[in-house]
């Protein structure tokens, strides 16, 4: 079974805590254990809304109270070179600074902020600085508990930093300069992955293909992006991605490069099957089975797409990897998000508000990653590589 939730949901503790004083120095990297609220909103997705607008004026005005209640949002900017003598270093606010990039991955900007550790780090002994590294790591996964990419990503810095035992042959500074040369590396490999992984995909669309794409992965778009700069002629059909709109936000950013796109219902997907070619879907994790969680929507397109032999690619970076294994839907805890139907509903009527799926690896074709380009059954193999 899934023991470790794969939910974005935002805990009560967390914005009733953001107006507080700052934390003692005394533990300046470790954060209190939030208390998880069901009924709350998926950071995930608030921090979506921050980036790239909204459909519902609910939604947004979700969003702004969450972008404005985050501790450390006043320096969005935050940078190591800012840490003085007179300001305590916060891992959860250099964090924030990052995440307020609208194109970096909030994993990016958790190795960015795990970087910085390193830099502000007084320990003096490389068991002090490993120690401090992992307290900072867990207030990170804290911060959004049950977030993958956000898991994943700390897990993997800490494994690709900390590797080597040559480290304790080494005098301190010399091994503290090698741990964050290391730890630069790992960012940057990491701010490159969609561009490779853009690459990679180029020789899967040819010309006169329609692509069916759902959701808004910035990664999906910079494959679309490179495809158009590369001349290549092909169709997009969007779902509408209800009920943010992504999809009519991507669409948006494609009829700008002049790609031809059509937006479709969600409910539409098996109704335009037939005109499709190819499915290209993003991923929130990739999980051991070589399975995705993705945004809601995702399964069905795949089931629907499975039936009617259409190849379905997910294009994920690898530090989206994640040491997951759920047997199905219900092994998710859901991530939660406003939904508008434009009429009142009654209170006794349940809605469902997750924000996403899960969908088996018999229903994927490939995987495009910085790793290469994947078949699901290899994607254990790959995760034992890349966490050994």
């Amino acid at each position: 079974m899934w023991r470790r939730s794969a939910s974005f949901i935002l805990d009560d503790e967390r914005r009733r805590t953001s107006n507080s004083p700052p934390m003692a120095a005394a533990d300046n990297t470790t954060a209190r254990a939030p208390f998880q609220n069901p009924d709350a909103i998926s950071a995930y997705y608030q921090t979506r809304a921050a980036h790239h607008g909204v459909i519902t004026s609910d939604w947004l005005a979700q969003a702004q109270a969450a972008v404005g209640g985050v501790s450390g949002e006043e320096n969005p900017d935050s940078s190591v070179s800012d840490i003085g003598k007179e300001k305590t270093f916060n891992v959860i606010e250099e964090f924030n600074g990052w995440r307020k990039q609208p194109d970096l991955a909030e994993a990016v900007a958790a190795i960015r902020a795990l970087a910085a550790v390193i830099r502000a780090s007084e320990a003096s002994t490389m068991m002090e600085l490993e120690i401090e590294l992992k307290k900072a790591s867990d207030t990170l996964k804290l911060w959004d508990k049950t977030s993958i990419s956000l898991t994943a990503g700390c897990d993997l810095f800490i494994r690709y930093v900390t590797r080597t035992s040559a480290l304790e042959y080494e005098d301190f500074n010399s091994a503290k300069s090698r741990l964050l040369e290391r730890a630069e590396k790992f960012g940057e490999i990491s701010c490159k992955a969609r561009k490779i992984i853009a690459m990679l995909s180029q020789d899967f669309i040819f010309d006169g293909c329609t692509i069916l794409v759902h959701g808004l992965s910035r990664v999906v778009l910079e494959i679309l992006k490179t495809a158009a700069q590369n001349n290549k002629l092909f169709r997009v059909l969007c779902t509408e991605g209800r009920p943010d709109g992504t999809g009519v936000l991507l669409s948006n950013e494609l009829s700008k490069l002049d790609v031809p796109v059509k937006l479709l219902l969600d409910s539409a997907v098996a109704y335009s099957m037939d005109e499709v070619d190819m499915v290209f879907v993003g991923a929130d994790g990739v999980v051991e089975s070589g399975g995705i969680i993705n945004m809601m929507g995702t399964y069905q397109i795949a089931l629907v797409a499975h039936s009617m032999n259409k190849p379905v690619y997910v294009a994920a970076e690898s530090y989206k990897f994640a040491r997951l294994y759920p047997l199905d839907q219900k092994d998710m805890a859901p991530a939660l998000r406003p939904i508008e139907f434009g009429v009142k509903i009654p209170e006794k009527v349940e809605v469902e508000r997750s924000a996403r799926d899960y969908t088996p690896p018999q229903y994927l074709t490939l995987l495009f990653t910085d790793l290469g380009v994947l078949s699901p059954s290899v994607v254990s193999d790959e995760l034992i590589q890349l966490y050994l």
